[in-house]
């Protein structure tokens, strides 16, 4: 794995209050922030070329995701009323598409992750996501999407910062599979498989362990999309398949060299009945959905999307060794940071 230069940066596990101004005019911070504002301003001019629509999403809301392993959300009073901070913006995208076809969110979400995930090097409470969503969309479809959105960031960046990845010590020769080789897929099971083969054992009925995916991470040559998790391990919006009951039409896309998961996606249910079943079955009232709930039964498009980790993403393409490298103001589960 690529590291960074062993800077004054470096020497600090996270900034503190007193340590934010070193931070915040370190060389290596100005790099990597310059690295994530290109991504940025490439991802909006492909996807908008692409024929898809950038909305602005809400950042509070009476429901959020509730398919987030591990996390808990926010409250808020809003007005009296119990609202949540976004975890994830998945219910509005599906109601985005009521507007346009083709929709994309550069999305805030704030996650209280368990305490343990402070040392995961990829975990943040606060971060951003690169939130697509298509009508009509086959998981092949959004996947595909997902490579070219990939790799033509990754050109870019390689192209147009190639200062920048010097003073980061990222050879872009590290990413040059990305851009030039398709990335392979395997399901879910064939990668709990290959795990046991590198020693790792562990649930069939849940998503890849952290740990476990992290391992798998460091044996890849390339990035490999995860399909086909069990149903019950992710949220009730992911779509489950109409021939093999049990499995979802969803996916993870993994980065090599150990950075590990750097989007979700999935096909997305859509029907009322099954969605309600859905709810039920996690143990959840779906009365708490009931404005997602009214527009289910009145017909939302079938649909496929993704959300991409903005500073996963950045740790990767720059070489970071922990994703809080990526962000301004970066805030780790459990620490407190201005």
């Amino acid at each position: 794995m690529t590291h960074v230069p062993q800077s004054a940066l470096l020497e600090q596990p996270l900034p503190s209050p007193g340590q934010l101004r070193q931070h915040l005019t370190s060389d290596i911070t100005r790099a990597v922030l310059a690295v994530q504002r290109h991504m940025l301003v490439v991802a909006r001019e492909h996807l908008t070329e692409a024929g898809f629509v950038e909305m602005l999403p809400p950042i509070i809301g009476p429901v959020t995701d509730p398919g987030t392993r591990g996390s808990k959300q926010v409250d808020v009073d809003f007005y009296g009323h119990r609202y949540k901070l976004m975890t994830s913006a998945i219910l509005y995208k599906q109601a985005s598409l009521l507007t346009y076809d083709k929709i994309f969110y550069i999305a805030p979400n704030v996650r209280l992750e368990p305490l343990e995930t402070t040392n995961t090097s990829r975990h943040l409470a606060e971060f951003h996501q690169i939130d697509v969503e298509m009508a009509g969309a086959s998981r092949e479809e959004i996947t595909g999407v997902l490579e070219q959105l990939v790799r033509q960031i990754v050109r870019r960046v390689i192209a147009d910062l190639p200062t920048e990845l010097e003073t980061l010590g990222r050879d872009p020769s590290a990413l040059e599979s990305l851009v030039t080789q398709a990335f392979t897929a395997m399901t879910h099971a064939q990668a709990l498989e290959q795990l046991r083969e590198l020693g790792h054992v562990q649930s069939t009925d849940t998503e890849i362990e952290w740990a476990g995916e992290a391992l798998l991470s460091r044996h890849l040559g390339r990035p490999v999309f995860v399909t086909d998790y069990p149903k019950g391990s992710r949220g009730f919006y992911d779509r489950e398949s109409q021939t093999e009951l049990g499995v979802l039409r969803n996916f993870d896309l993994l980065a090599p060299e150990g950075y590990g998961e750097l989007c979700s996606g999935s096909e997305r249910e859509y029907d009322y009945t099954r969605i309600v079943s859905r709810i039920r079955e996690t143990g959840e009232n779906p009365a708490k959905y009931g404005w997602y709930l009214d527009l289910l039964r009145e017909g939302i498009p079938a649909s496929a999307g993704f959300g991409i980790g903005l500073e996963r993403f950045t740790r990767y393409i720059a070489g970071l060794d922990s994703v809080w490298q990526a962000s301004a103001f970066p805030k780790l589960p459990g620490v407190v940071s201005p």
